[in-house]
């Protein structure tokens, strides 16, 4: 199966940061993939602008050199390559100060969508935006996109939204989630509310618990200093997680609109439960084979930081009251592996008398190997009576779609494409981070009040021995964290 390939319209894209790690790795190598798919067209520019004295010539040579690092098939591709750098324009500017800010005012064409990424820091966010506002690079038609963090608590996050708003419209600013780009996260979209077999059965009555596992092999590594002002309740749980459970358990939108969509992603936040204390388990990865412990690479041996978290979350409204949500996330762990598990509840009365419980289990994995799988019991082959066993009706779309399906395009590269169109359905908008921080905050807060301490675990294992007895007290099991 080959995907349909929709042209965007002329654009300019401006990255601000673009000499740094995430446009050499996942923005620009993104753009050239889309570039050589022709969605991006030939007469699209892209101006990098970073604090890095550097010539046009030299940036071109720096993102050749990284999409021939990160760009997959394609960067083997000289003419399409050599096309592509041909898009491309660069301006030393200063985020604070006056220095290229004529330079980058006069790369701009007039009738063209005005797209700014931020790829820099958070601090530097309503500076950029004031910029551009005085140097008249703002309209209808420009659109600004950023990154998170999306502040640290409810009141950076509120002051980020303010300095963001007195430039830009909330339809013209794009929060931008990379795990909302994943085919398999617009999958569950699709395979919810667009077939009759599962929307009926998505609901407390047929669900027993949700799991939702992002596990990760490395370390926290060269982002010791920020991960330790963070951990994973910020960086993780807040908002990638966050969306993915809105996205299991929203109610159906009237139509798959942004706001439509947001607007149900919204309730389903405003709906959580506080959690209680002895419902989270923290921890933080020991030292091992694959390198230092946590408190070594933060450079604290006293941080209370976690590196690892589990939590059971209830969602307080008519579809899902009383069924348990599992959330975990952690780094250093066995496998890495994201993913969401659907258990269904057990059948009121088996026919085939006393055999070990067989559930209904749907499985939809974000990486590696995208896909889907539901489990179902059967007889097991053979002469030997009724005996059920669970098999997997399984669908990886690398299999299912092809080579050229749509499972080869990173989230970044669709997610830029959405700014250029204009679709906000898959970034988040203000009161949805605000209503994040708002039910996240007071957990933080009660760690520290209470003095918290994250367990050990070890280095390449599930995670601490206490997230098995999280879900053992309500007698059921993890899924095994496995590639």
């Amino acid at each position: 199966m080959v995907s349909r390939v929709i042209p965007v319209e002329p654009f300019d894209l401006v990255i601000f940061g673009g000499t740094g790690d995430l446009a050499r790795r996942k923005i620009l190598p993104g753009l050239f993939r889309r570039f050589c798919a022709g969605q991006m067209p030939p007469d699209a520019a892209i101006t990098g602008a970073a604090r890095s004295d550097m010539s046009e010539d030299e940036y071109r040579d720096f993102v050749r050199d990284a999409i021939h690092e990160f760009g997959g098939e394609q960067n083997h591709d000289e003419d399409k390559l050599s096309a592509f750098l041909e898009c491309l324009h660069y301006v030393p500017i200063d985020a604070r100060g006056e220095n290229g800010w004529r330079e980058l005012a006069g790369l701009m064409r007039k009738g063209m969508v005005h797209a700014f990424y931020f790829s820099v820091a958070p601090g530097l966010f309503g500076d950029l935006a004031e910029r551009l506002n005085q140097h008249g690079l703002t309209d209808e038609d420009s659109r600004i996109v950023v990154e998170k963090p999306f502040g640290r608590d409810l009141a950076s996050a509120k002051e980020l939204n303010r300095d963001l708003a007195a430039y830009f419209d909330e339809g013209q600013i794009y929060r931008i989630d990379h795990y909302l780009g994943k085919e398999t996260v617009q999958n569950l979209m699709a395979v919810r509310f667009g077939n009759m077999l599962f929307e009926p059965l998505w609901n407390s009555q047929y669900v027993d618990h949700i799991q939702i596992t992002v596990a990760e092999t490395v370390g926290v590594g060269g982002r010791g200093e920020y991960y330790d002002k963070s951990g994973a309740m910020r960086d993780m749980v807040q908002n990638h997680l966050m969306q993915l459970l809105c996205l299991i358990a929203m109610e159906p939108p009237s139509k798959f609109d942004p706001d439509a969509v947001r607007d149900e992603k919204l309730k389903v936040i405003r709906a959580l439960d506080d959690v209680e204390p002895h419902h989270i388990v923290r921890g933080q990865y020991d030292a091992g084979d694959e390198g230092p412990s946590f408190r070594e690479e933060v450079g604290d041996p006293r941080t209370r930081t976690e590196s690892y978290i589990a939590m059971k979350v209830g969602v307080s409204n008519w579809r899902w009251a009383g069924t348990p949500f599992y959330l975990r996330t952690g780094k250093r762990l066995k496998a890495r592996c994201s993913e969401i598990v659907v258990v269904f509840k057990a059948l009121n009365h088996s026919i085939f008398g006393e055999q070990e419980d067989h559930r209904n289990v749907l499985s939809i994995r974000l990486q590696p190997n995208e896909g889907m799988t539901l489990g179902v019991t059967i007889k097991e082959p053979g002469p030997g009576g009724m005996r059920l066993i669970d098999v997997p009706l399984d669908m990886s779309f690398a299999e299912a779609l092809g080579k050229d399906g749509s499972d080869q395009t990173d989230a970044y590269e669709r997610l830029i494409m959405d700014v250029i169109r204009g679709n906000q359905t898959l970034f988040m908008r203000g009161d949805e981070v605000e209503a994040a921080w708002a039910w996240t905050d007071p957990i933080i807060d009660g760690w520290d009040t209470r003095g918290d301490v994250p367990k050990i675990y070890d280095s390449g294992s599930e995670g601490p021995v206490d997230a098995v007895q999280l879900l053992a007290r309500d007698t059921r099991v993890w899924r095994k964290v496995a590639s």
